[in-house]
């Protein structure tokens, strides 16, 4: 794959995408996030030995993806926050969420938001983790440093792979396509060690 011929609108993508997959997870957004690293890995070619402007700059890539993953989780606490009886009815009648919502508030309330972290990997675990996190009324201090951290671990380990993958098999959609594989065995993982967690 040839380097990607993105002007600016790339990180408006990026942003777009990331915020807007904690209300439709079925959004591709770390596999854009991927694509547009590997991208700019394309264009740190031993002949060129430079980034070229309208590669994605690998470090912006990051802070865009980062910023428009807390943002999202903070609009989705908000409106669940917000929400009132109807949101918490919708709640009670799903088994999944409540479950979500009952492990979040206990993780929360003993200090830990590992499972926060562990939930932005996850298959629809941000969605999860910040709907739950608003419609049980934690505290925005409690939530937003781990929403924080986990929207940057996950930014950093998805242009990472993107990134890396591209060095080592070259800028091809082969290696697209196996940095989009690791991702996802990440998301499985996430999704298994959350379905393992039980409250204390």
């Amino acid at each position: 794959m040839g380097s990607l011929e993105a002007g600016p609108w790339i990180y408006a993508m990026v942003a777009l995408s990331v915020l807007l997959d904690v209300f439709l997870p079925v959004l591709p957004s770390g596999v854009l996030v991927i694509t547009a690293a590997t991208a700019a890995a394309a264009g740190t070619g031993a002949s060129a030995g430079k980034v070229p402007h309208v590669v994605p700059d690998i470090l912006a890539l990051i802070f865009c993806a980062a910023t428009a993953s807390v943002l999202g989780d903070l609009v989705a606490y908000r409106l669940a926050r917000r929400g009132g009886a109807r949101l918490d009815r919708a709640i009670a009648r799903s088994r999944r969420l409540s479950k979500a919502q009952e492990r979040l508030g206990d993780a929360l309330a003993r200090g830990g938001g590992a499972l926060v972290v562990l939930a932005r990997f996850a298959p629809a675990g941000r969605s999860l983790v910040s709907l739950g996190a608003g419609a049980t009324h934690r505290s925005v201090r409690d939530f937003l440093p781990w929403s924080a951290l986990a929207g940057l671990t996950w930014a950093v380990y998805s242009v990472a792979l993107g990134y890396l993958g591209a060095q080592w098999l070259g800028a091809t959609w082969v290696a697209t396509a196996v940095s989009v594989a690791a991702l996802f065995a990440a998301g499985a993982g996430a999704g298994y060690l959350m379905r393992r967690r039980r409250p204390a």
